[in-house]
């Protein structure tokens, strides 16, 4: 295993004091029980927005806290869910009187210990509403995660219900909004290669020098096949027609076309596999009006990439168009 590393035990800790030294005056990083927030958090008057989950996936959730975004985020150990305890601090470290939405990617054990956090939230007085993110249409019921797993789709998810909240809307209609994104936004990955998580020291799994996974999760759960090697525009043929035909999309549609990275896919790739999807879309007459390409929500080193698409109307346009501040993603400030 070749990482820039010290201790496996201290990845975690180590990572978000240097997230805490990279952005002073955007976030605050606490780091018992293990939390990121705005910087100028709690703000008053206006919904608090909290995600998280295992870390390995950054800069999802962590790169997405500040600004027209996500208020707070919640890292548990690589690839393991966050236990209650943070959870709830960070709830509490946004509530600005007007409730809090968590956002939580569909994985049993985030479910699980997102739930026990609102619970504990409400008896002390804070209204909690939840979204549980399940974009992905390779797989039902998978190695973490009974339905559909929580992939990329989560970052379009945190962005456009980040603006619901910063232009003021209530608790209800911020809700809606995120649950109306989750309905309208369809995801699907390949892997070519396993990630290594630091504690385990090997592979999460094995495959060959000319075998991709088609339908791979983000903590490297199997997906729908296992295939040859093949041509960038045929693998993205195989993961965007599903996504098409489970909506489904059709011509005339308005979308968000996302390609995203898993973490060790150079980005003269990932905008190969963009091309081949916009020309497919085009072809079908879906019109692409927004676009996002890059490494976003990445399983460590894992070579491969996500195709997502998101339904649009004029006001989830105008919510993804609306200024952002965040370590990860910035626009209009």
């Amino acid at each position: 295993m070749k990482k820039l590393i010290n201790d496996p035990k201290n990845v975690v800790a180590e990572a978000l004091e240097g997230v805490a030294l990279a952005h002073p005056g955007l976030l605050t990083v606490v780091a018992d029980p293990a939390h990121i927030v705005r910087a100028d958090a709690p703000v008053q008057g206006k919904v608090g927005l909290v995600s998280g989950g295992g870390s390995g996936h950054e800069p999802l959730h962590g790169g997405f806290v500040g600004y027209g975004m996500l208020d707070a985020a919640v890292p548990g150990p690589v690839f393991t869910s966050p236990t209650p305890d943070p959870i709830v601090a960070a709830t509490k470290a946004v509530d600005g009187g007007k409730g809090v939405l968590h956002i939580v990617k569909n994985y049993t054990g985030d479910v699980l210990n997102f739930e026990t956090a609102a619970d504990l939230a409400l008896a002390e007085g804070i209204e909690v509403r939840a979204v549980v993110v399940d974009d992905d249409v390779a797989v039902k019921d998978s190695l973490y995660t009974a339905g559909r797993r929580g992939v990329a789709g989560t970052v379009l998810i945190e962005k456009i219900a980040g603006a619901a909240a910063q232009r003021g809307d209530d608790l209800d209609a911020v809700t809606a909004i995120a649950e109306k994104v989750n309905g309208q936004v369809r995801s699907m990955g390949v892997a070519l290669t396993a990630p290594t998580v630091p504690h385990a020291g090997e592979p999460s799994f094995d495959i060959g020098d000319d075998e991709i996974e088609i339908g791979i999760g983000i903590h490297g759960e199997p997906g729908r096949q296992r295939v040859g090697l093949e041509p960038a525009d045929q693998i993205v043929d195989r993961i965007l027609h599903p996504i098409l035909e489970d909506l489904p999309f059709a011509s005339g549609d308005k979308v968000l076309l996302f390609v995203n990275g898993m973490g060790g896919t150079p980005l003269i790739e990932l905008y190969i596999a963009f091309r081949r999807a916009a020309q497919v879309l085009a072809e079908q007459g879906i019109e692409v009006s927004r676009t996002l390409v890059g490494n976003y929500v990445t399983s460590l080193e894992m070579q491969g990439f996500s195709v997502t698409v998101l339904k649009l109307d004029d006001e989830l346009t105008e919510l993804w168009d609306a200024p952002v501040q965040t370590a990860a993603l910035r626009w209009g400030r």
